[in-house]
């Protein structure tokens, strides 16, 4: 399907694009191309060779990995995000699955184009070093919360960052259902519904997809939100324009393999 003008001017504004000058994103343009895919495509298998950029337009993205029968759920990507920059910098294969969760806009830009403009546009390539060394860094973060902290502590962040990204409300809703939520958090969804129980002494209370926080100060001395791993740790400040996987996310906007 064509690109429209509105849409290539919402990619424009990502980051990394908006370093490229006008010629290299034209070019960047010229070799992409539009499609909409039905929920359940899947975009690419862990261990694909990588030919494309993936920008979701609109819709929802699922990434995920497997071994050994086992399956679990990476991300869920929304619009503008992006996906497997660093496979297609590095010209390797993929080591995530994408699907899509629901009908889906996916804008695709040739690899071999995007790593030809890397080498000969160095604001356009430094910019992409940025995004790739953001997602780095959220990375790190994110393994230290799986790393460091149990169930319960990750639940507790988790529902800390949602309040404040849903204005400070007293009841927020979940994003995801729960068998989801479970696997972005590395728990099982039986574990995960003990970590809401245990989290009723701390203020805490589930209807459906409605969470109630009746004592967030208790529930914060529980979390111990950290600088260096949280973004909603007091004191974090963001650079405009940096990836926004440099804070701990369940929705990044890119990631890095």
């Amino acid at each position: 399907m064509p690109i429209r003008e509105a849409d290539i001017e919402r990619v424009r504004t990502l980051p990394f694009l908006q370093a490229a000058s006008e010629e290299t994103f034209q070019r960047l343009m010229q070799g992409a191309f539009l499609q909409r895919f039905p929920a359940g495509t899947t975009l690419l298998m862990e261990g694909d060779s990588v030919d494309f950029l993936y920008i979701v337009l609109d819709g929802t993205v699922e990434l995920s990995g497997t071994w050994n029968d086992k399956e679990t759920i990476l991300a869920l990507l929304g619009p503008l995000s992006t996906f497997i920059l660093a496979a297609v910098v590095l010209d390797t294969s993929a080591l995530m699955t994408a699907t899509t969760r629901e009908r889906s806009d996916v804008l695709m830009i040739s690899g071999e184009t995007l790593r030809r403009e890397m080498r000969e546009d160095a604001g356009f390539g430094f910019a992409v070093s940025e995004e790739l060394a953001g997602c780095y860094r959220g990375l790190v973060r994110s393994i230290k919360n799986q790393k460091l902290r149990g169930g319960i502590e990750r639940l507790a962040n988790y529902l800390i960052t949602l309040r404040v990204r849903q204005g400070d409300a007293e009841t927020v809703t979940l994003p995801h259902e729960k068998r989801v939520l479970a696997s972005l958090l590395g728990m099982t969804p039986e574990n995960l519904s003990r970590a809401f129980a245990n989290l009723a002494d701390y203020g805490v209370s589930v209807n459906g997809p409605s969470v109630t926080i009746t004592r967030p100060v208790v529930l914060a001395r529980l979390a111990k939100p950290d600088l260096l791993i949280d973004s909603h740790a007091p004191e974090v400040t963001r650079s405009a324009g940096k990836a926004q996987l440099e804070t701990w996310s369940n929705r990044p906007t890119q990631l890095i393999a």
